[in-house]
């Protein structure tokens, strides 16, 4: 039989010990889990960036336990959850957005409950540190093999709560999309599909005009880094959909953060 995955994904960081301690949980109550970290890197308290980060990598992770961390409002109102998808998988988290690009990306929730009162809690459970204390263990025991049910109170998914990103939109020739997230290298992930791309006009090879904020910038339509000049912009359609400078980082030469517009058309 094959070992039960838990993945894991939080804002813990790498300098201390909260993602070891929730790690050594884990291994307590369900030691033959294989635990695969996604990262602990995230931006601290940037609900967003950990939607986007779960979101894109989990097409990429074996079926399993989900765990995902990040909490600004850890002690507050807002919910603890654990969701089972159409697909089989287990979601766990808090209920501020961060599990909802997941879910909906998949094939929809089967099934939800609240487990801030879940049996598998460790107690006395801390008000700060509900990844040891709820998150944690309440992964280990779906992943030893537990149901939902026993986890914790049925919930509604309709009263899940539900990260809104922005949209792309179109301005005659221009094409304006958003600044979703920024990686470690600076590369720029837009919120712009296939679709908007295919139809805004863009040839590879040729190109474009990014605008940010006042600034107009040059860029090159491209399949990858290697086709551009180093130091050249470039927009290019991976997995992600990202602008980036071949050996630099976009999001610092085009002043762009999460959030911020960038238009694109034709140079």
């Amino acid at each position: 039989m094959d070992r039960p995955v838990i993945t894991f994904l939080s804002d813990y960081g790498y300098e201390d010990d909260f993602a070891g301690v929730c790690r050594g949980v884990m291994a307590m109550i369900c030691p033959e889990a294989k635990v695969i970290e996604i990262t602990h890197g995230l931006p601290r308290h940037d609900v967003r960036a950990g939607a986007l980060v779960l979101r894109n990598a989990l097409p990429y992770m074996p079926a399993g336990v989900h765990l995902a961390v990040v909490d600004p409002d850890v002690g507050a109102d807002r919910r603890a959850v654990a969701l089972r998808l159409a697909d089989g998988r287990f979601l766990v988290g808090p209920d501020n957005g961060l599990l909802s690009l997941a879910a909906a990306s998949g094939e929809g929730i089967a099934e939800a409950a609240d487990i801030g009162g879940s049996p598998f809690r460790l107690g006395p459970v801390s008000a700060t540190f509900h990844g040891r204390d709820v998150f944690a263990p309440v992964a280990a025991r779906l992943a030893a093999g537990a149901s939902l049910a026993e986890a914790g109170a049925p919930l509604d998914p309709a009263e899940l709560t539900v990260l809104e990103l922005p949209r792309p939109a179109r301005d005659g020739d221009t094409l304006i999309a958003h600044a979703i997230y920024v990686d470690h290298f600076g590369n720029v992930q837009l919120d712009v599909g296939h679709e908007e791309l295919a139809a805004s006009g863009l040839e590879l090879g040729h190109s474009v005009a990014l605008g940010a904020g006042s600034q107009t910038t040059e860029a090159r339509f491209a399949r990858t880094f290697a086709d551009v000049a180093a130091g050249e912009l470039l927009i290019y359609e991976d997995a992600y959909r990202t602008v980036a400078v071949n050996g630099g980082a976009a999001a610092e030469r085009l002043g762009l953060s999460p959030g911020d517009e960038l238009r694109i058309g034709p140079a």
